[in-house]
């Protein structure tokens, strides 16, 4: 018997074994198997480590974060930059202790990275102490693959693409109680040169639409005070982005929402008047442009120009002349001049962002653009970030001064770094916030004066 059938049968038969392997471990050592998970990487790799979480969970795990407390230790991958592959790398080899005083450890290796076959291979072949490697297709196969390991004592490699289908039936396990992350669609169709991501998270594919909305209901229900809609480009989501977000935006309750992140091509009028017309949708777009430069976005098969990503720009502003816009930017992209460069640098004084992301770019095995003539030093591509971080600050500076005096409307998230008793938050427009306040405030909002800005951030005080 093959087939979806076949495929529940074994799932319900794993889901059984490892139920009770949990009692059966609960008995022995009085307390249940402890999980330690950590994720790498985007807040859509977070997502999905908490969906792992809720599986474990169902089956009778607990969790810990004390990785030499774990029975079971996931390193959920990030494969976008090299640095993120090297630290897996070596945390892998610090595992090799690990295994070795205590043989019944399970080690499992997934995610973004573990879906490319030349590194499930290193790892079969380099690093016998990880019991499983799966990639992102195969998270649902988790059950299986902990049987397989457990039961059967076999080490699992899965890197198969499966069928496109979403799989709405999931438990997925929060540690955070306020903010959310709900992804409302998977892959990429987009193909960036740079870009490892359509190759390890497949083509796009999206939720149904009711069962976003529910879970978003569910969410605030529960208390949840902001939501972010995820996707590699979510307002590329098959059922109508600004509609979903008209739909989200009719709930009852006292939330906010945010999405990331937008590609520019699809970026359209009615997404940012979307925005504006709808109350609980924060007043913040994310638009990564990459480059100021026309000859590197094509070579880059960003599919717009400079002045196209422009265009989106000035209708927002429009909209509002101090409406907060974010990007990420990839400095020295093979064949990039410096005049090029420059033209990056022009681009951030003209759009005037609150925040950018930037990145010396990251060679990844497998893209078009790990083949490209590449012929800048890393020194001077260094340099060069050092002079677009510089010009951002100077842009920032005096760009976040418009928040001054104004009182805005703030979710605390932490304590502060600003100074002992200072809460740390963002506002509707995706800028830090510091101000003195009591922890209980952790996770309401709250309405903040702001009195100081920095090239970083905001400092204000709490108005009653």
């Amino acid at each position: 018997m093959n087939g979806p059938l076949s495929d529940r049968l074994e799932a319900e038969k794993a889901k059984a074994f490892l139920r009770e392997y949990s009692s059966e471990f609960t008995a022995s050592i009085g307390h249940a198997p402890l999980a330690y998970v950590h994720s790498y990487g985007c807040q859509q790799n977070v997502s999905d480590g908490e969906r792992i979480m809720g599986r474990l969970a169902d089956v009778g795990y607990g969790f810990t974060k004390d990785i030499e407390q774990a029975d079971l230790i996931i390193l959920n991958t990030c494969a976008v930059r090299e640095n993120a592959e090297d630290r897996v790398f070596g945390n892998l080899g610090d595992m090799k202790r690990l295994k070795k005083n205590k043989p019944d450890l399970v080690i499992g290796i997934c995610g973004c990275m573990a879906q490319l076959e030349h590194v499930a291979d290193k790892i079969k072949e380099s690093y016998k102490q990880v019991d499983m490697v799966f990639g992102t297709f195969a998270y649902n196969e988790l059950y299986q693959l902990l049987y397989e390991v457990l039961c059967k004592k076999r080490r699992v490699f899965d890197q198969c693409e499966r069928p496109l289908d979403i799989n709405e039936d999931f438990i997925q396990l929060r540690e955070n109680k306020f903010q959310a992350f709900v992804p409302i669609m998977y892959g990429c169709n987009n193909f960036c040169t740079y870009c490892i991501v359509p190759y390890v998270r497949g083509r796009e594919r999206s939720r149904d639409p009711g069962s976003v909305i529910s879970e978003v209901k569910k969410l605030v229900s529960d208390g949840y005070k902001e939501i972010t809609l995820l996707g590699q480009n979510v307002n590329s989501y098959s059922y109508g982005f600004p509609e979903l977000l008209r739909q989200i935006d009719k709930i009852d309750g006292d939330f906010r929402v945010r999405f990331m992140s937008s590609h520019p091509k699809d970026a359209t009028r009615e997404l940012i008047d979307t925005i504006f017309d709808c109350g609980k949708i924060c007043k913040h777009l994310h638009l990564p442009v990459q480059s100021g430069s026309d000859r590197v976005l094509k070579a880059m098969n960003r599919s717009y120009t400079a002045a196209k990503y422009l265009e989106i720009v000035d209708y927002a502003r429009s909209r509002d002349p101090e409406f907060s816009l974010t990007t990420d930017l990839i400095v020295g992209f093979p064949g990039e001049t410096y005049e090029e460069f420059c033209m990056t640098k022009v681009l951030i004084r003209r759009v005037k962002y609150d925040n950018i992301y930037s990145f010396v770019y990251s060679r990844r095995s497998g893209t078009k653009a790990a083949g490209m003539e590449d012929p800048i030093s890393d020194k001077q591509k260094g340099q060069w970030l050092r002079e677009l971080l510089l010009e951002q600050r100077e842009t920032s500076s005096e760009w976040l001064k418009r928040f001054v005096g104004k009182v805005c409307r703030v979710l605390p998230e932490a304590e502060g770094r600003t100074g002992e008793g200072y809460l740390t938050g963002k506002n509707d427009e995706a800028i830090i916030v510091e101000f003195m306040g009591d922890k209980n405030l952790i996770g309401q909002f709250v309405n903040v004066r702001i009195t100081k800005a920095m090239n970083w951030a905001l400092t204000g005080e709490i108005v009653e």
